[in-house]
């Protein structure tokens, strides 16, 4: 008999259109269910650390005070008056940065070329890790035109200066500016006397906190939208000067017709802060105003 010769075809293996919708649509819940849970992980990770960042400025600021019996003053003029060193000058030795505070003479202007390194060298530790950061941002001249009615400007979009205004210098950006009080730091320099923790070419000691040190705020966050802000010094013909090195609690935190000298943060729900006895806290952006402006005083009223 002759013989049957079958021709056995390949099997195609495959998936058909239902069975990918299947797998698409499985997919996509799983992205759903999994990234919001990513997301927040790692924003509970820069949380953390930008919380321990506050600390680490706690710490050094308690340490200045036991070794020169007092504070930092908020801004420090030179001895032309023409520029002023922030806050976080004083406390470099205490940071790990003796190197950077050897570069800087209090009594040269901010301007001056032998401080061409100091004005270019970012801290990371003045950085919150939540905001989106540029490491430097240019000062511009300030325009008196502009600065009427300036008050409740902020928006949430990032700051702009004035079209008019000059570029004066370039500054390391930082995320965490001393506290004031409750009267807005930017209006003028000479600056009208805060009833906060950093003032003007003035210092305070632990004594004057009449509030108690657990109860007042002395270090808070702000973003860079709002207005970028430095751990250097400012030149004093610069658009809002003292509010790049100091905040008050004004309108309220993240509040959408903040002042620049507000403070605000990306941290979900509010900003972070460091009290006078050195722990560190986020205060609600829901916080009641009144308590919330008391706890930027140092003596009650």
């Amino acid at each position: 008999m002759p013989r049957v010769v079958t021709a056995h075809r390949p099997s195609r293996h495959g998936l058909t259109v239902l069975e990918l919708l299947v797998s698409f649509a499985i997919i996509g819940i799983l992205l759903a269910i999994l990234l919001p849970a990513l997301g927040a992980a790692r924003e509970s990770a820069r949380y953390t650390q930008c919380a321990s960042h506050l600390r680490e400025l706690g710490i050094a600021l308690h340490h200045h005070h036991e070794v020169r019996r007092s504070l930092p003053a908020g801004w420090q003029f030179d001895p032309t008056a023409s520029s002023a060193y922030g806050w976080t000058v004083p406390l470099l030795p205490y940071i790990e940065q003796a190197a950077v505070a050897s570069q800087i003479d209090l009594k040269t202007p901010l301007g001056a070329p032998q401080l061409t390194e100091a004005r270019n060298t970012s801290l990371p530790l003045m950085l919150c890790p939540s905001d989106i950061v540029d490491p430097m941002f240019t000062l511009y001249e300030g325009d008196e035109e502009d600065d009427e009615g300036k008050e409740g400007r902020y928006t949430g979009q990032p700051f702009m200066p004035s079209v008019q205004s000059e570029a004066i210098m370039r500054l390391p950006t930082a995320n965490y500016v001393g506290v004031f009080g409750t009267l807005e730091s930017d209006d003028e320099i000479p600056a009208p006397i805060g009833d906060g923790t950093f003032l003007e070419n003035r210092v305070v000691r632990f004594r004057d906190f009449l509030r108690g040190l657990s109860h007042t705020v002395i270090v808070g966050e702000r973003t860079m939208a709002q207005v970028p802000s430095t751990w250097l010094g400012v030149s004093l013909a610069g658009e809002d000067a003292a509010a790049r090195l100091v905040g008050s609690a004004l309108q309220g935190i993240n509040h959408p017709l903040a002042d620049e000298s507000d403070f605000s943060s990306r941290h979900p729900g509010g900003a972070n802060f460091l009290w006078g006895d050195g722990h560190v806290s986020l205060v609600s952006e829901n916080i009641d105003l009144i308590e919330y402006q008391r706890s930027a005083q140092l003596y009650p009223r």
